[in-house]
């Protein structure tokens, strides 16, 4: 019998590392920079993404992220007293009003309300420390190496920074939050008697856009993240400290879509191709895959699967047993490989009798017993 596997280790090589430099003849203004495919958690373009540096408003984004996570967008917030002393860009919050979560968010996301921030800190934690706290702790969570908080709006302050690398792995991680990506995403919001305007200028302009933040302190300069997506691929940039970043995340995303796409390898649960099955309630039985892969390619490339199966088996078979291989390949480079399983069981047929000639016929007609088919993509 053969053995049920448990959850796949595969070996992916992802091009993408190899490449990474084929966008670095662009001149960009940020002196810190990342360009990432979420999907695959691919990185297409760095520039000293690892330096740490002040990150203003994008801080946000985080601060978004830990509240979707800790409160509810329906819980109504009293504006504590403290608010109306942040200084910066505001939602001009008056202490003792009441205010939904949810208004906040967007005062937060699109106005970049400094106040908003400091009131959903206080609201979700108790104080803007604690509320740090729990900034820092998610971004431990996410892998952040180069991250600490000390506030929620970003303002300049001692031991609050992070790198550009860091904020894609945030801007990532909150794209995933649907509440998150509808509001980085709305162009204008009205409630409570409030208008909001998003200040991601891309989303009015380019194709893709599902939204971003924007941030300035004198001392941080222009810090801007965006998320586009095309034709499957999900493009983070981030740039810091960039006096052109409008530009530098034009040029930079449109080099990613036009260089690269995602093609899927194999999907799990799909069925890839029958195989014959001998002596069975069924004739044949449905071969998959366990896991969904999706690779990022350079355009013009082609991508070659490689089938391993038998070209028949002997009932009885078990779902979820191991079938054979599936490898992929890239100019005769291995990028991915990974087992594939029986879709489904088959019973032996108990009815059916065969004389010793019939079996020893079927033996020798599958005497090679694997194939190895390509199929270019």
């Amino acid at each position: 019998m053969l053995k049920k596997i448990v959850p796949i280790t595969a070996a992916v090589v992802l091009l993408a590392a190899v490449s990474i430099n084929n966008i670095h003849a662009l001149s960009i203004s940020a002196e810190c920079a990342i360009l990432y495919e979420a999907e695959t958690g691919t990185v297409l373009y760095e520039k000293n993404p690892d330096r740490q540096k002040l990150i203003a408003s994008t801080t946000k984004i985080m601060t978004a992220l830990v509240a979707l996570e800790n409160s509810d967008c329906d819980d109504v917030v009293t504006i504590p007293a403290q608010c109306e002393s942040v200084e910066g860009s505001s939602m001009y919050l008056k202490a003792g009003e009441k205010i939904s979560m949810k208004t906040l968010l967007y005062g937060l996301l699109l106005e970049s309300g400094n106040d908003a921030a400091v009131a959903i800190a206080i609201h979700t934690a108790g104080s803007v420390e604690k509320f740090a706290e729990l900034m820092n702790s998610r971004a431990q969570e996410l892998g952040c190496a180069n991250t600490h908080f000390v506030n929620p709006n970003g303002l300049d302050a001692d031991g609050h920074y992070s790198s550009a690398r860091d904020l894609a792995i945030i801007m990532a991680e909150a794209m995933n939050n649907k509440v998150f990506k509808q509001i980085v995403s709305t162009k204008t919001f009205t409630a409570e008697g409030r208008t909001f305007s998003n200040h991601n200028k891309l989303l009015w302009s380019y194709e893709g856009m599902a939204g971003g933040k924007t941030g300035y302190t004198k001392s941080a300069g222009r810090t801007l993240v965006t998320c586009a997506q095309r034709n499957g691929m999900t493009v983070i940039c981030v740039t810091l400290n960039a006096s052109d970043d409008w530009n530098d995340h034009i040029n930079l995303l449109d080099s990613a879509f036009n260089s690269w796409e995602l093609k899927t390898i194999c999907v799990a649960g799909e069925k890839i191709k029958d195989v014959s099955v001998i002596s069975g309630v069924k004739s044949s039985v449905g071969i998959s895959a366990l896991e969904t892969k999706k690779i990022l390619l350079q355009k013009g490339s082609s991508v070659t699967i490689d089938l391993q199966l038998p070209e028949f088996v002997y009932a009885e078979v078990s779902e979820g047993d191991i079938a054979g291989k599936l490898s992929a390949y890239v100019d005769d480079s291995e990028i991915y490989s990974t087992q594939l399983v029986f879709s489904d069981s088959v019973s032996r047929n108990l009815s059916e009798k065969l004389s010793i000639w019939e079996r020893l016929k079927k033996v020798i007609t599958g005497a090679s017993s694997f194939e190895s088919g390509k199929l270019g993509k």
